[in-house]
């Protein structure tokens, strides 16, 4: 096996990704299909390795997976202006300050939470009181974007 042809645990291992995470790229078109062997085994190569890096970095940045296709786009064609890779960046940079304004205010809202309870019994638990009446909240909407159990619970 030549040092650019790997396989499918070789090309996890060398990423940190899961290999039903490498195939999930490839069946949605992140990820080009690798050349197979006469066993039908994925061989990948350099180029794999390069844009599987290029994805679990842009994850690990948090950007969605649209926008990590149109930057795969845009890194395909070195010849263009950067000014789409660079709003894409702006945006990804507004969601995250916007996730980090929300988790400040919920911290605000546990903290004072926490501070209200005096250590007495449950019939007396600020706590429980919070938790049980949203009117008592300081702020009113203090879920954090992307969290499923608020969303579920909201009419």
């Amino acid at each position: 096996m030549a040092e650019r042809d790997f396989t499918i645990g070789q090309l996890a291992g060398r990423t940190g990704c899961k290999v039903q995470t490498i195939r999930y790229y490839e069946q949605i078109g992140l990820m080009p299909k690798p050349p197979r062997t006469e066993g039908n085994q994925r061989r990948y190569g350099a180029r794999h390795l390069e844009r599987l890096a290029f994805i679990r970095h842009s994850r690990e940045l948090g950007f969605p997976l649209d926008a990590i296709r149109e930057l795969l786009d845009l890194a395909d064609d070195p010849t263009r202006s950067c000014e789409a890779a660079d709003r894409i960046a702006r945006r990804q940079l507004h969601q995250v300050e916007s996730r980090l304004a929300r988790l400040q205010a919920l911290r605000r809202e546990l903290k004072r939470m926490i501070v209200q309870c005096h250590g007495g019994g449950i019939a007396d638990c600020r706590v429980i009181e919070v938790l049980a009446d949203h009117g008592q909240c300081l702020h009113e909407d203090h879920a954090v974007p992307g969290d499923a159990s608020r969303a579920a619970a909201s009419p």
